[in-house]
């Protein structure tokens, strides 16, 4: 099995540190492929920078010409375009945003996510609401940090205690790492914590096996149905 792992920004390091969590969490026989855009937004914090993401990862998709893959996961928390790389590809599609919260749900009733900046809070409630596991969260809290920031692990680790302590205040009985560079932070996180803490990058790849070894694909009849057949141009036209 092949799974292909699309960073949400141009960041070539952050995709090599995606990869290698997902390559942690993926099973005997899995093959995880690191795919970075080639345009874009180098780190995608807000809503602007979250539409061009969108667009720069399924121009990658689409312009893709490596192995075959059997899923692809999409490591953008809380990052648009996961409807359109269903209709774009003909293979499973699992963003790690509503894995993560999937996987909360059967660990507590109620989970709360730890992220980036503040301004990317109410997008992230905005994507947990369109996946429909919205009603179970109490609470998206920022740490602070940049997501070009999350490199330093000291600094990293301090803040997300900070803002998982606010977290567990307002009721959260599980957290959720709140963006894919937080990858790796989860079983030391949980263990001072004393709750379970849900990586997102690892919860879409477990998903994604499952899918695959179930023979699952996404339905084509209705909202994921295949694009219609007409004219697109992608990126600036020639003169």
């Amino acid at each position: 099995m092949r799974i292909v792992v699309t960073n949400c920004n141009t960041t070539q390091e952050m995709t090599e540190e995606i990869v290698r969590g997902a390559r942690a969490a993926a099973g005997p026989g899995t093959t995880v492929l690191g795919l970075t855009p080639g345009w874009g937004p180098e780190s995608a914090e807000g809503w602007l920078d979250s539409y061009l993401s969108a667009a720069a990862v399924m121009d990658a998709l689409r312009t893709y010409d490596g192995p075959a893959y059997d899923a692809v996961v999409m490591a953008g928390f809380g990052e648009h375009g996961r409807e359109g790389v269903r209709e774009l590809v003909d293979v499973p599609v699992v963003d790690i945003t509503e894995a993560a919260a999937h996987l909360a749900c059967l660990l507590g009733r109620r989970y709360g996510v730890v992220t980036t900046l503040e301004r990317s809070c109410g997008q992230i409630e905005d994507s947990l609401d369109t996946a429909g596991v919205g009603r179970n969260c109490v609470a998206v809290i920022g740490t602070g940090l940049g997501v070009l920031e999350l490199e330093d692990a000291e600094r990293t680790e301090s803040a997300f205690l900070a803002a998982a302590e606010r977290a567990r205040d307002a009721g959260a009985e599980v957290l959720v790492l709140g963006c894919a560079g937080m990858t790796g932070l989860q079983r030391a996180l949980g263990e001072k914590l004393g709750v379970p803490v849900v990586d997102g990058v690892g919860a879409a790849v477990k998903l994604a096996e499952s899918l695959v070894g179930l023979g699952l694909r996404t339905s084509r009849v209705g909202g994921y149905a295949r694009p219609l057949p007409k004219g697109r141009a992608w990126g600036r036209r020639q003169e």
